[in-house]
């Protein structure tokens, strides 16, 4: 069984923020997967499915993004899960627009969503990081982060949700890498990325 959390702050003014990317990943991987409706338990919203035939509960936390880790260890205590068994998608600033990778563990890069999970759980989940590119001033940041995508991101930005959900059950099963490459792939086919740029694979 798996805990895939999404990232990002509650309420309609938030909905299209950058900062919200994991909410919007999340949501359509329920979408998509004919999960059950979300309901409301472990301070957020859970949402309940099968990916390749593993049990993957969807949470979305509602305590606003600087406490996330309250309602992560809330549902990871309940249903008897490690950190290696959550997954979470965040939004990347150090990652260009639409790239996207998977890392165990690492630092959290001010990002306090992160923080407050490896503060309740520890810091060995996996970090689905969705790259929505840096504003290039440091004191942009946080407007950055909490404006909504523009106009002109929506394509990238429904593309990437869609081959997120296309490929999560990889993420069940474990097969990171493939995951990764494989929306690299579908985000290439529709032009997002130059056909021959390195798509972050390690030969085999």
């Amino acid at each position: 069984m798996h805990l895939f959390v999404g990232l990002g702050n509650p309420g309609a003014k938030h909905a299209n923020n950058r900062h919200n990317i994991g909410f919007m990943a999340v949501d359509e991987i329920a979408r998509r997967h004919g999960f059950a409706p979300w309901r409301r338990r472990f301070q957020g919203e859970t949402a309940e499915g099968t990916l390749d035939r593993e049990r993957v509960v969807l949470l979305k936390p509602q305590t606003f993004m600087n406490e996330s880790g309250r309602a992560v260890q809330e549902a990871a205590n309940f249903f008897k899960l490690g950190a290696g068994e959550i997954a979470v998608f965040q939004d990347e600033l150090e990652l260009p627009p639409g790239k996207v990778r998977v890392k165990v563990g690492g630092g959290i890069a001010g990002h306090n969503g992160l923080r407050s999970i490896s503060s309740h759980v520890g810091n060995d989940y996996r970090r689905v990081r969705l790259g929505i590119g840096h504003p290039g001033i440091k004191e942009m940041v946080h407007s950055h982060v909490l404006s909504d995508f523009a106009k002109t991101d929506r394509p990238w930005v429904e593309a990437l949700c869609a081959a997120l959900a296309d490929n999560a059950g990889l993420l069940a099963i474990g097969k990171d890498s493939t995951f990764q490459n494989k929306v690299h792939l579908a985000l290439q086919a529709k032009g997002f990325f130059p056909p021959n740029e390195d798509t972050g694979e390690k030969p085999a």
